[in-house]
């Protein structure tokens, strides 16, 4: 009976050790999963990624600084200063968390990024001379203005008469003030209305994206141009289309003037579509949509005095004004069509982001 109690009770310490063990087996299984300590090879490489992200981003930024300055010295190709731009943007949302300032950060980069890459096909004037397009706009706008150009026609009808110089100057004025107008517009909603502003910017930024790719493809002269170069000679066709703001220009700022023309002018054939209208009709939009009654009827006055300022002056033709609405449109329009690819992007840019955070 000894015998057989001990051979029972061996059994039943065995079975209580195997319990034992296989209760306490999950419990070390999660002190390893959650425990204090990673293994010695997943820091730093988390670390490696994040310091890579960053200084590639770093060197992004850089790159599009200092690219526009010394691209024709070093004779940068155009599409390498085109990427060197674009990418600051992407690396300002991949430094910085999301956030208002970083929102307006991303919108100031777009807009150096434009204002680099439309002044481009003028860094070899002969050869854009080549593609340029002169006449098709001279032919629309005669049909407009049923035989004679509508610049010509304001021009006769206005310019020349009593009030004269006082449309001049409102007109002249109307167009520089286009260089704050859609700025503060888009500033305005960041701050009043900071739901409606990601959409805001970049319905905006498409419109200038839009413009400044069809200056790479469609570069076309401006009626001032055409007429200085006799392609509109007034001994033919009876009209006269001066650039009225650069005598105006001219008697108001004096010796300043060459300088800030010469700052203003840096693609003469950036004409089609007007931008000019363009951006300040969008603002016009943006600015009803995001709530400001008052503001948004201040945009659209501004929107169409400019419009009228833009033909007066022959600075464009009606045909722009009207290819510049047709890109507010397809903005407004086809934003939808490309959600997918800038919610893809978006989704790429934030990951890099985490990464770059350290998470």
């Amino acid at each position: 009976m000894n015998r057989d109690t001990g051979f029972l009770d061996r059994g039943s310490k065995t079975r209580a050790i195997l319990i034992a063990v296989a209760e306490a087996a999950p419990r070390r299984r999660i002190r390893f999963q959650f425990g204090m300590r990673l293994p010695t090879s997943f820091k730093p490489r988390r670390s490696r990624q994040r310091n890579a992200v960053r200084l590639a981003a770093v060197g992004a930024l850089a790159a599009a600084v200092i690219v526009p300055h010394v691209r024709r010295q070093l004779k940068i190709p155009t599409a390498v200063t085109v990427a060197s731009t674009v990418s600051a943007p992407l690396a300002i949302a991949v430094l910085w968390p999301r956030s208002r300032r970083r929102d307006l950060g991303l919108f100031a980069a777009q807009m150096w990024a434009f204002a680099v890459c439309h002044e481009l096909p003028y860094d070899n004037p002969q050869r854009l001379r080549e593609r340029l397009y002169i006449e098709y706009p001279i032919k629309v706008d005669r049909w407009i203005g049923r035989g004679k150009l509508p610049n010509a026609r304001l021009q006769k009808w206005l310019h020349q008469g009593r009030y004269g110089n006082d449309l001049t100057g409102f007109a002249a004025w109307t167009h520089w003030f286009w260089f704050i107008q859609p700025y503060a517009a888009i500033f305005w909603i960041a701050v009043r209305n900071k739901e409606k502003f990601p959409q805001s910017a970049r319905q905006l930024a498409a419109v200038f994206d839009i413009g400044c790719a069809m200056y790479f493809l469609v570069p076309t002269a401006p009626p001032w141009w055409a007429a200085e170069n006799k392609y509109i000679d007034p001994e033919i066709a009876e009209e006269h289309v001066q650039r009225v703001m650069l005598e105006y220009g001219e008697k108001l700022w004096g010796p300043a003037w060459t300088r800030i023309f010469g700052t203003l002018g840096s693609n003469p054939w950036a004409a089609m579509p007007s931008l000019h209208f363009a951006t300040a009709l969008m603002a016009a939009i943006l600015l009803s949509d995001a709530g400001g009654k008052v503001e948004g009827t201040l945009g659209w006055a501004y929107a169409l005095s400019l419009g009228f300022a833009l033909i007066y002056l022959g600075e464009h033709y009606v045909t722009d004004l009207l290819a510049g609405a047709g890109v507010v449109l397809l903005a407004r329009k086809g934003e939808p069509l490309v959600r997918p690819l800038v919610e893809l992007i978006n989704g790429r840019l934030q990951r890099l982001e985490a990464i770059a955070a350290g998470g």
